[in-house]
């Protein structure tokens, strides 16, 4: 697992200047809430030990949420189709070609790179969407916001991986369709510490709240009014 995260004290000294306070959101109502899973696939985490470390916190993370009657949502990134790029200038421009044909096929539709890592505890009940793109919250490229709007979801706890990547990216653009926001810090992987502290550190000082799963569930994931 990534190293316990500490914010630094420098950006806390800037979010305090700013707002005056450091938790952005003081409660979650669960109804209107959902954990969001992001691209915890075979393809990527099987790679990634950070990622395999933080599976049995989002599946208690998972099992709370909908014990207080919230949403948990599985985001997979299709990356491919019938040997067709989903993503071509991402793949002609950042890849080398084997690695690109790599990354396409491991992540399309039925390859089982693209499942789920079997060790999520994913249920029936659960919101399942798909993206094209880093974001999970880009609308022409993920099914992901309609699905939260049909649920009338308007906050969201950010779990998965990578840290700095999706996830960060995830964070900000949900903040900026209007969703309340959180970063889990111990449900979160990147592949080296560095880059997992900085995707908090830009989250914290402008999208959203970064606190750990027992913060999120002991003081923020309560209905109003119970403390």
């Amino acid at each position: 697992m990534n190293r316990p995260f500490q914010m630094p004290q420098y950006v806390i000294d800037r979010v305090m200047k700013k707002r005056g306070r450091r938790r952005v959101f003081e409660r979650f109502e669960p109804r209107e809430s959902a954990l969001v899973v992001i691209d915890m696939q075979e393809f990527y985490v099987r790679d990634v030990p950070t990622a395999v470390a933080i599976l049995p916190t989002i599946n208690r993370l998972a099992r709370a949420f909908r014990e207080r009657g919230a949403r948990v949502a599985w985001v997979k990134m299709v990356a491919g189709e019938n040997g067709r790029s989903l993503w071509p200038l991402y793949h002609d421009y950042f890849f080398t070609p084997e690695n690109a044909r790599r990354h396409r096929d491991s992540l399309t539709r039925g390859h089982p790179g693209q499942e789920l890592h079997a060790e999520l505890q994913a249920q029936p009940g659960d919101i399942y969407a798909e993206k094209q793109r880093f974001s999970a919250f880009l609308p022409k490229y993920s099914d992901l916001p309609q699905q939260l709007e049909a649920h009338a979801v308007r906050n969201v706890a950010i779990t998965g991986m990578l840290t700095n990547f999706c996830c960060e990216t995830s964070a900000r653009d949900a903040m900026m369709l209007d969703y309340r926001v959180a970063m889990i810090t111990d449900a979160n992987a990147a592949r080296f510490d560095d880059d997992h502290e900085v995707g908090f550190q830009t989250v914290y000082q402008s999208f959203g709240d970064v606190v750990t799963a027992d913060e999120l569930l002991d003081e923020i994931l309560l209905p109003a009014g119970k403390t």
